[in-house]
C-alpha cells in the first residue's frame, strides 16, 4: 500500500460521532452524511445520500459482527473521507447475521479517487474483520482514542508488510495458516501472492496433512469495501481450516493479486464471490462456485468446504455445459444470473449517456419544443447546440454502447468491437433499443463460438486471435447477421410500435401506463423496474415522451405513498418506520423508488400490493392526461420540462393517496 495516505488522513476528529442519536438505519445514514457535510467533505449531501442508498439497494452493507460499512464512490464527495459512528444500544441495519450493528464506518470516495486513497479505504475494510480491533473501538472513550486504536493497528500491518510492496488488498496482517501464533512471515508471503505450494498451509512440521488448494475472486459494484471484506473473510477462514488459498480482488483500483494460470491449474476449485462481471474464461475446465459477494463475507467456511469437496459446476466456457441435455437447478440459476449480469453491464454503461444526453435535450426544449430546428420561427442557436450534443451525440452512442458492453461482458474484450459495430448497425437501421440488445448478445456469443472454434490453433499463432481473428470474423459475422437477418424486421417492429404508441387511443394509452406503473412498484429497483425504465428510455430515443412520464410518476409514488401513510396512519407503523417515512418524502420526490424498500422488506405481502396499486393509478393517469417527459430522471427537479405539468402532479398525488389508503386498509397496527 502507498505510504502516502494513512487512515488517519481520511478519518478525523470532525468526522467521528462517539454516541449516535440515530435509532434506525435511515437515521444512521443521515447522521453520518450530515457529519461529513458539516466537516466540508461533500459537494452535495443529497447526492451522497442517493449514492449510498443506491449501494444499499444492491445488498445491505451491514456485514455482521456488529459492523456496518455504508459506502459510495461519487462526484458528491469533495474529499475522500471516512466517518465513524458508535451506537451502544445497537441499530438494526439488515445485517447478514441478523444482529444489530454498533460500529459504523461510512466510506466516502471521490468519483476519480486515486489509487492510494482506494488502497487505504480497502485496508480499513479489512482491518474491521479483526475481532480485537472491534472490541477496542467499542470500548473507546474519546475521539482521540478511536484514532489511536486505528493508527496502532495500521502501523502493525505496515510493519508486517515490510518493504516488499504488498498492496492493501494483498495482505491484511491476518493469519492464513490456521496456527495460532504461527509464522507471520509465511502468512505474509502466502497472502502477498506467492504460490500456495510455497507454504503448506495448515502444517507445522508433520502436524496436519496438506489440504487441497483453493483460489477465489471477489468483486462488488463499487469495489471499495465488500470486495476486500469477502477476500479477508475467505483468507481468515481458510487459515483456520488449514486450506491454502489465493484471492484475487476486483476493486475500484483494478485487479490485484491476480490469479496466474499456475494458481488456477493447481486449485481444486474456484470461488467467485462477485456482484459484477469478472473474467471467467480462464476457469474453463475447473470446478467453479459462483455466489454473490455477500456470501463470501457471511459464509466463508461453507464456501471453502464446498470448494475442497469440489461441490460445484465444471465451467466449460460460456458456450455450453458439457453438452448435457438437462441442467441442474444450480446451473440454470447460474445461467440466469449470468444473463442478468450481461444485460445490466450494458445498461449500466449506457445510462450515463442516457441521463446526461436526456437532460441536455430537455434543456433545449426550454427554449421551445422546436427551437432546435433552423426552419422553425422559434429557432435558437443555443437550443440547436444543446440538441446536437444531447440527441446527435450522446443518444447516438446509447445503443452502440449498450451492445458493446453486453458483448464485452459475455466474451471479454474481444467481444467489444463486434458489439459496438452491431449496435451501430441497429441504431442506423432503425432497429433501436431492441436491436441493440440483440446485437450485444449476438456479438458476444459469436465471439465465444470463435474462441471455441480456434481453440486448437498452434501456440505460435495465439497472438493472431485477439489482433486479427476475433475482430475480423466477429465484426464481419455480427454485421452480416444484423444487416441481412435482424435489422430490417426489427426496424419494422420498432417503427410499428412507435407509431402505435403515438397514435394509440386514450384507452390503450391508459392500459400501457397502468402496466408500466405496476412494473415500477413490483420490485422497486429489480428486473421488472429496470425493464420498465429501459423501455421508457427507448421511447424517449424514438421521440415518444409519454411512456417515460408515466414511468417516473409511478416510480415516485411508492416512497411518497408510504411516507404519507406514516404521517396519516401512525398506529400502523413503529416509531422507527415513522422516522423512515420522513426520508421517504425526499426520496420519492427525487424519483428514488428504492426509498420504499425498507417498508416492503418488512411487510411485503401488504406493502407491495399497495404500492403497485398506487403506481398503476399514477402511470395510468399520466397517460390519460397526455403528460410527457423528455428527461430520463430528476423527479420534481425536471418539472419545468414536463408536458402538462399540472395534471402530472395530480397523477402523482392521486397515486400517492391510493397507496396510503391501501396501506391503511391492508396493514395491521404495529406491535408496540
Amino acid at each position: 500500500m502507498s505510504d502516502q495516505i494513512r487512515i488517519g488522513d481520511l478519518l478525523k476528529e470532525d468526522t467521528i460521532i462517539l454516541s449516535l442519536a440515530a435509532s434506525t438505519k435511515e437515521e444512521v445514514l443521515d447522521e453520518l452524511i450530515a457529519k461529513l457535510d458539516e466537516a466540508g467533505r461533500l459537494n452535495s449531501r443529497d447526492g451522497m445520500k442517493e449514492a449510498i442508498l443506491a449501494r444499499e439497494a444492491l445488498s445491505s452493507t451491514g456485514i455482521g459482527e456488529g459492523i456496518a460499512t455504508p459506502h459510495a464512490k461519487t462526484a458528491a464527495v469533495k474529499t475522500p473521507s471516512i466517518a465513524f459512528g458508535f451506537s451502544k444500544q445497537g441499530i438494526d441495519f439488515q445485517s447478514f447475521d441478523g444482529t444489530k450493528a454498533h460500529l459504523f464506518f461510512m466510506i466516502a470516495a471521490t468519483e476519480n479517487a486515486n489509487q492510494a486513497h482506494l488502497e487505504t479505504l480497502a485496508l480499513l475494510s479489512q482491518m474491521l474483520m479483526d475481532e480485537d480491533l472491534r472490541k477496542r473501538l467499542m470500548a473507546a472513550g474519546s475521539k482521540e482514542e478511536v484514532l489511536e486504536i486505528i493508527a496502532v493497528k495500521e502501523r502493525e500491518i505496515n510493519s508486517a508488510q515490510g518493504s516488499d510492496g504488498t498492496t492493501a488488498d494483498e495482505s491484511t496482517g491476518s493469519q492464513t495458516t490456521g496456527q495460532a501464533g504461527a509464522e507471520n512471515a509465511a502468512v505474509h508471503s502466502a497472502e502477498a501472492g506467492a504460490s500456495p505450494d510455497a507454504i503448506p498451509a495448515g502444517e507445522t512440521g508433520d502436524s496436519l496433512p496438506a489440504r487441497p488448494k483453493v483460489v477465489a475472486v471477489t468483486a462488488c459494484p463499487t469495489g471499495i469495501a465488500h470486495t476486500y471484506m469477502a477476500a479477508d473473510a475467505l483468507k481468515k477462514k481458510a487459515g483456520e481450516l488449514g486450506i491454502p488459498i489465493k484471492v484475487e480482488t476486483n476493486g475500484s483500483g483494478g485487479v490485484k493479486n491476480k490469479l496466474t494460470p499456475e494458481d488456477i491449474r493447481d486449485a481444486a476449485a474456484v470461488i467467485v464471490a462477485a456482484d459484477k462481471q469478472v473474467e471467467m474464461e480462464r476457469f474453463k475446465g475447473k470446478v467453479v462456485i459462483e455466489v454473490p459477494v455477500a456470501e463470501g463475507i457471511r459464509q466463508p467456511e461453507a464456501l471453502l468446504n464446498r470448494a475442497v469437496k469440489q461441490e460445484g459446476r465444471t465451467f466449460e466456457g460460456n458456450s455450453g455445459q458439457n453438452g448435457e441435455s438437462a441442467e441442474s437447478t444450480e446451473e440454470k440459476g447460474a445461467k440466469q444470473f449470468a444473463f442478468y449480469k450481461h444485460l445490466m453491464n450494458g445498461v449500466s454503461n449506457m445510462l450515463p449517456f442516457v441521463v446526461g444526453g436526456g437532460i441536455i435535450i430537455a434543456l433545449s426544449f426550454m427554449f421551445g419544443i422546436k427551437a432546435s430546428d433552423p426552419n422553425d420561427p422559434t429557432f435558437h442557436p443555443f437550443a440547436k447546440a444543446l440538441m446536437d450534443i444531447g440527441s446527435g451525440t450522446a443518444f447516438a452512442l446509447m445503443i452502440p454502447v449498450l451492445a458493446g458492453f453486453i458483448a464485452k461482458s459475455i466474451a471479454d474484450r474481444p467481444g467489444f468491437a463486434p458489439g459496438m459495430v452491431g449496435g451501430m448497425l441497429a441504431a442506423a437501421s432503425g432497429a433501436g433499443f431492441l436491436g441493440g440488445l440483440i446485437a450485444g448478445f449476438l456479438a458476444g456469443y459469436i465471439v465465444l463460438g470463435l474462441k471455441k472454434l480456434f481453440a486448437g490453433l498452434p501456440q505460435s499463432l495465439e497472438g493472431l486471435k485477439p489482433m486479427l481473428i476475433y475482430p475480423l470474423l466477429g465484426i464481419l459475422l455480427t454485421g452480416l447477421v444484423m444487416v441481412y437477418v435482424i435489422s430490417e424486421p426489427l426496424a419494422a417492429i420498432n417503427t410499428g410500435l412507435s407509431d402505435w404508441l403515438k397514435n394509440m387511443n386514450q384507452g390503450n394509452a391508459v392500459i400501457l401506463g397502468v402496466i408500466l406503473g405496476a412494473m415500477m412498484a413490483f420490485d422497486m429497483g429489480g428486473p421488472f423496474n429496470k425493464a420498465a425504465f429501459t423501455f421508457g428510455i427507448a421511447m424517449i430515443a424514438e421521440g415518444n415522451f409519454g411512456p417515460h412520464a408515466a414511468i417516473m410518476a409511478a416510480g415516485m409514488t411508492p416512497p411518497l405513498g408510504l411516507a404519507l401513510a406514516t404521517t396519516l396512519f401512525k398506529k400502523k407503523f413503529t416509531a422507527e418506520e415513522r422516522q423512515a417515512g420522513k426520508t421517504a418524502y425526499v426520496l420519492g420526490a427525487s424519483f428514488i423508488t428504492e426509498g420504499a424498500i425498507p417498508f416492503a422488506a418488512a411487510d411485503p405481502t401488504r406493502v407491495i400490493p399497495s404500492t403497485m396499486a398506487g403506481s398503476a393509478v399514477a402511470g395510468g393517469l399520466s397517460m390519460f392526461f397526455g403528460c410527457t417527459l423528455p428527461a430520463p430522471h430528476g423527479g420534481i427537479f425536471v418539472l419545468p420540462v414536463i408536458g402538462n405539468a399540472g395534471m402530472y402532479v395530480v397523477s402523482i398525488v392521486v397515486g400517492t393517496i391510493v397507496t396510503a389508503l391501501m396501506i391503511n386498509l391492508l396493514k395491521k397496527e404495529a406491535v408496540k
